[in-house]
């Protein structure tokens, strides 16, 4: 049985693991960060509610199986690819628009942020797929 200070420290430790991932997602592009690390930064906070608690709560948790996790995030990095060959370029080429946005002017928005964001599910949902199945067998 998990100590009451790690149940007691775990909600605000997944608060701040939540956050510092996607700021490591969204500056991961210019600078280092991505979709990788901020991957493995979210899995490590539902690996901390899955040892404070349990895994079947951890996975109410999440909402959505690992499994889904990883196709969503490899059919998010197919689609960035698919967008270059429909503007005329080849594949995985950056795209890039500018959208307005009320009270930060023109915003740049592209591919390469897009193909982050589907490394970050589809690492967060094969790293959550290993650890809970591990945890389950050690049950």
């Amino acid at each position: 049985m998990p100590s009451l200070i790690l149940r007691s420290a775990t909600p605000v430790l997944m608060v701040l693991l939540i956050i510092v991932s996607i700021y490591a997602l969204l500056r991961g592009h210019l600078e280092p960060g991505g979709g990788f690390v901020g991957g493995l930064i979210v899995a490590s906070a539902f690996t901390l509610h899955a040892l404070a608690y349990d895994v079947p709560s951890t996975r109410l948790l999440l909402r959505v199986s690992p499994q889904t996790l990883m196709g969503l995030g490899l059919s998010t990095i197919l689609l960035s690819g698919v967008i270059g060959l429909a503007a005329g370029g080849s594949f995985l080429q950056g795209v890039w628009a500018t959208v307005p946005a009320p009270g930060f002017g023109d915003v740049a928005v592209g591919t390469p942020v897009l193909f982050d964001v589907g490394v970050y599910a589809a690492v967060m949902g094969m790293v959550l797929m290993i650890i809970l199945m591990a945890a389950e067998m050690d049950s």
